[in-house]
């Protein structure tokens, strides 16, 4: 499993700090009193700009899907910390399915 260190492990425990304290003059405190309607248009936001970013022209491509990403994440885990759920428990959900067609796993969920 990743380091505790991680510096996604660091962001992730940085929002859920400010889900439970609510600092003001914070981003994240803003976009999580919004709600989940707010947070989940910047996840489709970010989300449709790492898309587009995909299909730079060649010469720029690396470089914009990589902050598209990054923003993408960030809104993720924002996301989740919203929902309740860490990355332990997405690691733990890809560990269950890792190994397994996903054709096979996704026909295994109940409806």
């Amino acid at each position: 499993m990743a380091n505790d260190s991680s510096i996604l492990r660091q962001l992730a425990s940085v929002i859920e700090d400010r889900r439970r304290n609510r600092p003001p003059n914070s981003y994240t405190t803003k976009l999580l009193d919004r709600g989940l309607d707010a947070i989940g248009a910047k996840v489709v936001e970010e989300a449709a700009e790492a898309v587009e970013a995909a299909g730079a022209p060649d010469d720029c491509r690396h470089d914009a899907l990589t902050h598209e990403a990054a923003d993408l994440i960030y809104h993720l885990l924002v996301l989740l910390a919203h929902g309740g759920v860490t990355l332990d428990d997405v690691e733990a959900e890809l560990a269950r399915r890792f190994g397994i067609s996903g054709l096979e796993e996704k026909a295994s969920r109940r409806k």
